[in-house]
């Protein structure tokens, strides 16, 4: 799936979803994560992951 049909799918500007996929974000809302899960038939942990930095 391209990341305009997700951000299409998910009612999210495909600007912002770009930055959740490089990283460039310090927050995401739980509205916008269970709609990625729902679209994508995924968990979170699926697509998240934990970086100490």
């Amino acid at each position: 799936m391209s990341l305009k049909e997700l951000s299409e799918q998910v009612g999210v500007a495909n600007v912002n979803l770009s930055k959740i996929k490089t990283g460039k974000v310090s927050a995401i809302r739980f509205s916008t994560l269970n709609e990625i899960c729902r679209v994508l038939e995924c968990q979170p942990g699926d697509i998240l992951e934990y970086s100490d930095e």
